[in-house]
């Protein structure tokens, strides 16, 4: 039987060792794709963790009167306020927290979607994502998110699962994001609370 020669031995290894090299790298950027990015973990009062202010937008423009308060302390955040629609118009109040100073969007295209631990105490909650592909304010959001008492529950929202209100479904792009918003509605007058200790991406 013909044994295998010197070189091609060591071609066989250098080949092995690099394809075990190559599997590791993969395996690597995987990992590191997956790693949790967090955007808010409340231990700064006004800031989230890129140093941008919090945001809460009302309905006012939109012709509705709904008021609300948020504030940070001991790394938990919370909103509570009223819904108070306008005539033929729905109420909202929206924490935005945006990725950028300037608006501008970022690349989240390694990740799979939102993750949030959240307290749904009063009234409806759900989660938008802002794209600078969207122009007319309907962004993509989750379901309702349900409340469960006094516990804080985590919350993950594929990306591919997050709808259009009334414009045509088209997927969300996640090189496009600007910002995460927690929006409280509803058709009637209602009060509405919720609590969050850290809201990013996985």
């Amino acid at each position: 039987m013909k044994t295998p020669s010197t070189s091609a031995r060591t071609l066989t290894r250098l080949l092995t060792a690099g394809l075990a090299a190559l599997i590791t790298q993969a395996a690597m950027a995987t990992l590191h794709a997956a790693a949790p990015l967090v955007l808010d973990d409340y231990s700064d009062p006004k800031a989230n963790k890129n140093g941008v202010d919090r945001l809460l937008i009302d309905d006012k423009t939109a012709g509705s009167k709904s008021k609300a308060t948020h504030k940070c302390e001991n790394g938990v955040l919370t909103v509570k306020g009223e819904l108070v629609p306008g005539r033929g118009v729905p109420a909202f109040m929206s924490e935005v927290s945006l990725l950028s100073a300037d608006g501008k969007s970022k690349d989240l295209s390694g990740y799979a979607g939102v993750r949030l631990r959240v307290r749904v105490i009063k009234g409806t909650l759900i989660v938008q994502v802002g794209s600078s592909e969207v122009q007319n304010f309907d962004f993509h959001s989750s379901a309702p998110i349900a409340g469960k008492g006094s516990e804080f529950q985590e919350v993950r929202i594929p990306f591919k699962e997050m709808k259009r209100g009334w414009s045509e479904q088209t997927a969300l792009n996640p090189k496009t994001i600007t910002s995460i918003n927690l929006v409280s509605f509803g058709v009637a007058k209602d009060s509405f609370e919720y609590a969050v200790d850290e809201i990013g991406f996985y």
